[in-house]
């Protein structure tokens, strides 16, 4: 996966990463394969609504890493 983080805003974490799709602001998001079913269905569920695409990273750790964050992450969006 490995997002290109070069001059880009992006959020870490459920609360801000949800608000950024509701409010129009996410270009993509990005969704751990081994966050817990009430994180991640949801999150699935509202980008399709919200037509923002999804990309899936196979562990919350990795995630995190791609991020340039030193702990996990279920979920993050880049911004428009």
């Amino acid at each position: 996966m490995q997002p290109d983080l070069q001059d880009v805003q992006f959020f870490v974490g459920l609360k801000q990463s949800t608000e950024a799709i509701k409010n129009g602001t996410a270009k993509k998001a990005y969704i751990a394969n081994d966050a817990d079913d009430h994180i991640r269905l949801p999150f699935v569920a509202l980008c399709n609504e919200k037509g923002v695409p999804l990309e899936f990273c196979e562990t919350k750790e990795k995630l995190g890493k791609d991020f340039g964050i030193s702990v996990c992450a279920a979920c993050a969006v880049i911004l428009k």
